[in-house]
């Protein structure tokens, strides 16, 4: 069965995006681009909330064919350009990307479905209400954490009005830009 991965980035004080959905805090360097073209190859399709959609469609596209972009950024590009995107969009968005499935509420038996076709792992970038939401159906099976080494503030909280959720810790890394990945899955308890 295919695994839904969220893999997000995080300030010091928990917000996945600044005010004004503002990610020019993300810590980013050829280390870390190197670590994401390799993790990419791992999905085969990529779920999204609107915001999050209209930044990367608005961007990825044109890095696919840019002899300036560096070569991981180009993967990175074409990962995503072939991937099966899935958003969920209250307004009435007219995708121009590619692959791009649009729905207008999270119902958990689709994404139950999804998880049981056959293919490759499924991540969720960004989109914090998808993930808050998912969440509270028990549908993430990962949670990768980029933990930013900045304090912002003010934002969003990635978890904000979350149900609680108890997970166990599977891996650390450490960037040297100072990022820190965490790695958790859903606690299961064993009776």
């Amino acid at each position: 069965m295919r695994k839904i991965v969220m893999f997000n980035f995080v300030s010091m004080d928990g917000f996945y995006a600044g005010e004004g959905d503002d990610i020019s805090w993300h810590t980013v360097d050829a280390e870390f681009d190197n670590f994401s073209a390799g993790l990419i190859k791992r999905f085969d399709a990529v779920i999204f909330g609107r915001i999050t959609y209209d930044l990367f469609a608005g961007f990825w596209p044109k890095v696919v064919d840019d002899p300036k972009a560096a070569p991981a950024d180009r993967d990175i590009a074409k990962a995503l350009d072939d991937m099966t995107k899935i958003v969920f969009s209250h307004g009435g968005l007219k995708p121009e990307w590619k692959g791009t499935e649009v729905h207008n509420e999270i119902d958990p038996e689709f994404i139950k479905k999804l998880k049981e076709k056959p293919g490759k792992d499924i991540v969720i970038y960004g989109s914090g209400t998808i993930v808050r939401q998912l969440t509270d159906l028990g549908l993430i099976d990962e949670y990768k954490v980029i933990v930013a080494p900045i304090i912002l503030g003010k934002g969003k909280h990635l978890f904000a009005a979350a149900h609680q959720t108890t997970l166990t810790h599977t891996e650390t890394k450490d960037f040297r830009g100072g990022n820190v990945l965490l790695t958790y899955a859903p606690f299961k308890r064993i009776n």
